[in-house]
């Protein structure tokens, strides 16, 4: 053994072997897991889902802050300031949420999509107005028949009248 002096003059013991040290494996480099690994590519197709969702998440919110001024415009329960009736509580604007685009050539646009705030309505009065037409048409079918049968009763008895009287 070999002796090492410290500076505070304190012999150190140290063990040296000459012999060489037999390795039988080698230390695996570190290497990153498969599951960690997100490409670039993969992060931005995420990113570009998560803007597209929280973008409909914003017009469902806008669509809803319309539905509740309408029921409030409805029922007239919404505080009055000036003690005269308001004719809505909420007035409208063109409004758009942030959406992205895939292009053909799988690159990306970063534009908006513009929330139709009226398509409720619109949806409602497409509705009521076939609604009124296939009632016209019902009713309309329905006093035809009412004719043809009372024309037919009509006709059926006066022949019956005709054919008492000859005979």
């Amino acid at each position: 053994m070999k002796q090492i002096q410290d500076t505070d003059k304190k012999p150190i013991l140290l063990k040296v072997s000459l012999l060489p040290i037999s390795v039988t494996t080698a230390i695996a480099p570190l290497q990153p897991q498969q599951e960690k690994i997100i490409s670039e590519q993969e992060r931005l197709i995420r990113q570009v889902k998560r803007i597209n969702q929280m973008a409909g998440e914003l017009e469902a919110a806008i669509l809803e802050l319309k539905a509740i001024a309408n029921t409030l415009n409805t029922q007239k329960r919404y505080p009055v300031l000036k003690q005269e009736l308001w004719k809505n509580i909420c007035h409208y604007f063109a409004v758009s949420v942030p959406w992205v685009k895939r292009k053909p050539d799988d690159s990306f646009i970063l534009t908006t999509r513009k929330v139709d705030l009226f398509r409720a309505e619109r949806e409602a009065a497409l509705l009521a107005q076939q609604l009124r037409q296939q009632t016209k048409k019902r009713l309309a079918s329905q006093r035809h028949r009412k004719n043809k049968n009372g024309a037919e009763a009509d006709t059926k008895s006066f022949f019956k009248k005709i054919l008492v009287h000859k005979s």
